[in-house]
C-alpha cells in the first residue's frame, strides 16, 4: 500500500470503545500506517476493523494495562520517524494530520504539535492550557494562530519517535492521567516547545465515559486520577502539595466508605475506597522507588 506520508504512523489505544466511533475515526487515517492496541481485548471489534481497514499491527491485551503502557507498545512497533498518538474519540482529517507533521518538522526546537479541539457542535473546545500546578483556572483559548503552550491533552499529539526513545519511553507508572502533563514538562526541561496548531481542527468528544458499569467506572476514574495526580506532583518535585491534603482526609474517607456501604450507597462507598487505595498504592510505589 502507498501512503500519503512514509514518515508517519498513527497509533490508537482503545478500551471499551463504541465500534462505530472507532470506525469513524479510522476513516481519516486510511492513507497512513496505523497501529492499534486494545486494552479491552475486543476480538470481535478487531475482526470488524480488519475487514474494513489495512492495519499495520493490531494488539489485543488480555487485561487493561493502562494508556501509557499500551502507547509504549505501539511506539516500539512504529517504523516511521514521526508518530501521531490519538484517541478514537478525536477525529482529525487527513489534511490536518499532514499539517501537524509539517509544523512539527518546520518549527524550530518543537517537541509536540497538537490540533485545536472542537466539540460535537463545532464550538471551540478545551485543549491547550497552563501546567496544573500553576493553579490558573482552566479555560478555552480563543486564538487566531499557532501558539506555544505549557501543555496539551494527550487525546491527540504528534511527536518524533526518537524524542520518546531518548527519554526511555513514556513513564508507565502513569496509568491514564497526567502522562501528557508530564511529557510536556519534559519538553519544557529540554527547552523545546509544545505547539497547538490553529488550522488543524479536531472534533473531540469530551467527558463521555466508555465504561458502562457504573461501579467499575467510578473506581477506574477516581482511583487512577488520584494515583496519577499524586505521582505527577512527585515527579515534578511537589509531592507534598497533593499528598499531605489527602493524608489528612484518609481516616475521614475510611469512615465515609463504611457508612455508605452500610446504607447501601455502593457507588459512594466505592468512590471513597478508590481514593484510599490510590493513596496506599502510591505510598508502596514510592517506597519501591526509594529502594531501587
Amino acid at each position: 500500500m502507498s501512503y500519503v506520508s512514509n514518515e508517519l504512523t498513527v497509533i490508537i489505544v482503545l478500551f471499551e470503545e463504541n465500534d462505530d466511533l472507532v470506525i469513524s475515526s479510522l476513516k481519516n487515517y486510511q492513507n497512513f500506517r496505523v497501529i492499534i492496541v486494545d486494552n479491552g481485548n475486543n476480538y470481535n471489534l478487531k475482526k470488524k476493523i480488519e475487514k474494513k481497514f489495512d492495519i499495520q499491527n493490531y494488539i489485543l491485551n488480555s487485561k487493561n494495562v493502562g494508556f501509557t503502557k499500551a502507547a509504549n507498545q505501539a511506539i516500539k512497533l512504529c517504523k516511521t520517524e514521526y508518530i501521531l498518538s490519538t484517541n478514537a474519540d478525536c477525529l482529525i482529517e487527513e489534511k490536518g494530520v499532514l499539517k501537524l507533521l509539517d509544523c512539527r518538522k518546520n518549527y524550530k526546537d518543537c517537541f509536540i504539535t497538537a490540533p485545536t479541539f472542537y466539540d460535537d457542535n463545532f464550538n471551540l473546545a478545551y485543549n491547550a492550557d497552563y501546567f496544573e500546578e500553576k493553579n490558573i483556572p482552566k479555560k478555552i483559548l480563543y486564538l487566531e494562530g499557532d501558539i506555544c503552550v505549557d501543555q496539551v491533552l494527550g487525546s491527540a499529539f504528534l511527536f518524533k519517535k526518537k524524542d520518546i526513545e531518548d527519554i526511555n519511553f513514556l513513564d508507565e507508572n502513569f496509568f491514564m492521567y497526567f502522562e501528557d502533563n508530564y511529557l510536556c514538562q519534559i519538553a519544557k526541561r529540554k527547552k523545546k516547545s509544545v505547539i497547538q496548531v490553529f488550522d488543524v481542527k479536531a472534533k473531540h468528544v469530551h467527558g463521555k465515559s466508555k465504561v458502562k458499569n457504573i461501579f467499575k467506572r467510578t473506581f477506574i476514574r477516581h482511583y487512577h486520577f488520584t494515583f496519577d495526580q499524586l505521582y505527577y506532583y512527585y515527579k515534578i518535585g511537589l509531592k507534598d502539595e497533593k499528598y499531605n491534603y489527602l493524608k489528612k482526609k484518609i481516616i475521614n474517607y475510611f469512615i465515609k466508605m463504611i457508612l455508605n456501604l452500610i446504607i447501601l450507597r455502593l457507588n459512594k462507598s466505592i468512590y471513597y475506597f478508590s481514593l484510599i487505595k490510590a493513596f496506599y498504592d502510591f505510598n508502596k510505589l514510592i517506597k519501591h522507588i526509594s529502594k531501587t
